[in-house]
């Protein structure tokens, strides 16, 4: 079966985060189905340059607090997007598309190291440094990983997954696809719970299989 499943998404989305649960039991039932993750990465928020505005914080605060209510995944608020923080998530897209190149397991893991990192312990995900740190955690050698984030390869491909989504029409995160002989079938466009998602990609499955 040319089949995966494709997870849309970027490491420092709020809603990201808060499927993290019911997107790792998704991609356990797709892998025992034998069906491969693919990650692409989204680019929420790249390339301003700009620290938030006050006003841009408080609103993302409170976003954080409905993604908390509505999923049940904690955060961090204490201190949470200090002042000077630029909030691009270019550095950890492309980390996990780095990552990708050269593990694409490590990968899926490396997108819990970031999330977990920003969102329950503060740290600062859009420096290089700490997501060598983070590679490094995961399972990839930091000086491997570090060339790879570094090079114009790299940069080219997470440029080519912004473009993809964006040519894809796919507006939001996190999206969750099923590809079967380059044909995409949409399991959902924004965060919904696990008991609702489940049925539908087994039911997918069981598609592909006898088609």
């Amino acid at each position: 079966m040319n089949a995966r499943l494709l997870y849309v998404m970027d490491p420092m989305c709020s809603w990201c985060w808060g499927f993290a649960p019911v997107a790792d039991a998704l991609v356990e039932q797709a892998k025992a189905a034998g069906l491969p993750l693919h990650l692409v990465v989204g680019g929420l928020r790249t390339g301003s340059g700009a620290a938030l505005e006050p006003t841009a914080r408080r609103y993302i605060l409170e976003h954080w607090h409905a993604v908390q209510n509505t999923t049940g995944q904690s955060f961090k608020f204490e201190g949470a997007l200090p002042d000077g923080f630029v909030y691009d998530t270019e550095p950890a897209c492309r980390a996990i598309v780095a990552a990708r190149s050269l593990a694409p397991d490590i990968a899926w893991k490396l997108v819990g190291e970031i999330q977990q990192a920003f969102y329950l312990q503060g740290r600062d995900t859009t420096h290089a440094s700490v997501l060598a740190q983070l590679a490094e955690s995961a399972g990839l050698p930091r000086i491997e990983f570090a060339e790879a984030f570094d090079s114009p390869e790299q940069h080219a491909a997470t440029t080519s997954d912004f473009s993809w989504v964006r040519d894809l029409g796919i507006a939001g995160f996190p999206t969750l696809l099923a590809e079967r002989e380059g044909q995409l079938a949409l399991l959902t466009n924004g965060y919904q719970p696990l008991d609702t998602l489940a049925p539908l990609l087994g039911r997918w499955l069981e598609r592909a299989a006898s088609a």
